[in-house]
């Protein structure tokens, strides 16, 4: 679904991903952990092409996307929940999942408005409530309705447990996995939350100084201990 290949990535000239490679297979939900300032959210801007890639290729669903708008890479498929939950704070809960209308327009697929009600019903109650006047995670849940309204191929998601309180985080494990497996939703998650992506993930990359030090699979991610390890690199 998606591979990146000697991805080097920054600000202007200076640099933050260096030569990185991953890939994400087809219907997997894979993490990338990582402490503060390692550049997980730079890769994930350069993944949905908000950052240029400086050198190195971004392959989605066997395309060479490397030189891909954002707005035509979400077309194509990649549905994106920034950090910080991004919603639009003045425009009621009904016209932000409207944002989300255009992701993966190309394939035809059939909108999901009413499933994304029935997933957060407190959407539902609140469709015509501006979208500032949410709690944290009703606005987190927002963000994932805006990005599942277009029925993406892949979800990619930028720290969802970031400011929402423990107990609505722990209902995000059963609903997303529930979407990967309803769906095939294919999910890359950047988390801090080392127990929210351990009962998440089928996989995970550990992420420092702007490359992949190690990789994980489900057995390894839960030696707590030796994961705990990597993070403290």
């Amino acid at each position: 679904m998606l591979r990146l290949t000697g991805l080097c990535s920054g600000y202007g000239s200076v640099p933050i991903c260096r030569e990185l490679n991953l890939h994400i297979k087809k219907g997997e939900i894979a993490v990338i952990l990582g402490r503060n300032g390692v550049g997980k959210t730079t890769l994930m801007k350069t993944i949905i092409g908000v950052l240029p890639c400086h050198t190195g290729t971004i392959h989605f669903k066997g395309t060479d996307v490397t030189r891909m708008s954002a707005s035509n890479r979400a077309r194509f498929g990649m549905g994106y929940i920034p950090q910080g939950r991004g919603i639009f704070p003045r425009l009621t809960v009904e016209e932000n999942l409207q944002m989300g209308h255009l992701i993966n327009s190309d394939s035809g697929r059939e909108r999901l408005y009413e499933r994304v009600y029935e997933m957060f019903p407190r959407l539902d109650e609140r469709r015509r409530q501006k979208g500032g006047t949410l709690s944290g995670g009703e606005q987190q849940m927002l963000a994932m309705g805006r990005a599942l309204v277009g029925n993406p191929d892949m979800l990619i998601l930028d720290e969802p447990s970031e400011g929402v309180q423990p107990s609505i985080v722990q209902d995000f494990v059963p609903l997303l996995q529930g979407l990967n497996k309803e769906l095939g939703l294919t999910m890359l998650v950047v988390e801090q939350n080392l127990d929210f992506a351990m009962s998440l993930a089928e996989r995970c990359y550990i992420m420092d100084r702007g490359t992949i030090v190690t990789e994980l699979d489900k057995s390894e991610m839960g030696d707590s201990e030796r994961v705990r390890h990597y993070l403290a690199i």
